[in-house]
C-alpha cells in the first residue's frame, strides 16, 4: 500500500490554475498532492549576449524553494552569493524542456523568463515545475500575441513531466516524498505530448536495476504524461496551439 493509497499506476490528484498572478505575463498554479508550485512568466526585451543580432529569442528559467516550503525551514538563496548545484540543475532542466518544444525564431529578440516558485513541497517539486511552466508559457505567448510583440504563436508542442521509481521491489508512478526518499529507483521523466523524450533522469539508489525495470518504469511515465497532457490541454481551453 502506498503512503497516500494510490495504485502503482496512479498519478496523485492534480490542479492546474492558470492567472493567478496579475502582473506576470503568464502564470500558473500547479498542485500535485501535497507539493504546490507558482510558475510566473516574465517577457522582457532583452536576449542572452550570445543571442544577440541573431534575431532569435530566448526562453529560460529560474527556480526556488520557499524557507517553509519543506518540514523545516530552509534559509533563502538569496543569502548566498549563488544557487547551489540542485537549484542550478533544476531551472536548467526547466528552461531545456521548455526550448525543446518552440522556435525560438518566431519570438524576435526578447527572453520569457519562467520562475517556479515551491510553495509547499511533498516529492516532485521538479516535475510539477515543469507541467506548470509550459501553461503559464503559453500564458505568456498568448500575450505576447495579443499585445503585437509577437505577430504570430509559434509551434509549441505540448511537454510535460514526471516521476517514476521502484519502491519496496514496486515499479511506482509520481513518488510523493515519502517514497522518494526510500525508492531504490528514482528517475524524472520529461516527454511532449507525442511522446518524444526530452530528458531521461534516473538514478539506482542501491543495487542496479535491469533493463525489463527500465522499460516498464518508461511505459509508466508515458500514462502519467499523457494524463498531464490531457490537463494542461483542459487548462487552456483546448484552444488551438500551432504544432498540436
Amino acid at each position: 500500500m502506498r503512503p497516500d493509497g494510490r495504485t502503482n499506476t496512479q498519478l496523485r490528484p492534480v490542479k492546474i490554475t492558470r492567472g493567478v498572478a496579475r502582473y506576470a505575463e503568464g502564470s500558473a498554479l500547479i498542485e500535485t498532492g501535497q507539493t504546490r508550485v507558482l510558475c510566473t512568466t516574465t517577457i522582457e526585451e532583452t536576449v542572452p549576449p550570445f543571442l544577440k543580432d541573431k534575431g532569435k529569442g530566448w526562453v529560460t528559467a529560474e527556480y526556488g524553494m520557499l524557507p517553509r516550503s519543506t518540514h523545516t525551514r530552509m534559509g533563502r538563496e538569496g543569502r548566498s552569493a549563488k544557487p547551489n548545484g540542485r537549484t542550478l540543475e533544476i531551472q536548467r532542466l526547466i528552461g531545456r524542456a521548455l526550448r525543446s518544444v518552440v522556435d525560438l525564431s518566431v519570438l524576435g529578440e526578447r527572453s520569457f523568463i519562467i520562475d517556479c516558485d515551491v510553495i509547499q513541497a511533498d516529492g516532485g517539486t521538479r516535475t510539477a515545475s515543469i507541467t506548470g511552466a509550459y501553461v503559464c508559457f503559453i500564458e505568456a505567448l498568448r500575450f505576447a500575441m495579443r499585445n503585437g510583440m509577437i505577430k504570430k504563436i509559434p509551434p509549441v508542442e505540448y511537454v510535460a513531466a514526471v516521476s517514476v521509481g521502484v519502491v519496496d521491489g514496486e515499479c511506482r508512478l509520481d513518488l510523493c516524498y515519502m517514497e522518494d526518499k526510500d525508492a531504490d529507483v528514482d528517475m524524472n521523466i520529461v516527454m511532449t505530448g507525442s511522446g518524444k523524450y526530452v530528458e531521461v533522469q534516473g538514478t539506482a539508489e542501491g543495487s542496479p536495476f535491469s533493463g525489463n525495470t527500465l522499460n516498464e518504469l518508461l511505459t509508466l511515465a508515458w500514462m502519467g504524461i499523457e494524463e498531464l497532457v490531457g490537463i494542461q490541454k483542459e487548462v487552456l481551453d483546448n484552444e488551438s496551439i500551432p504544432g498540436n
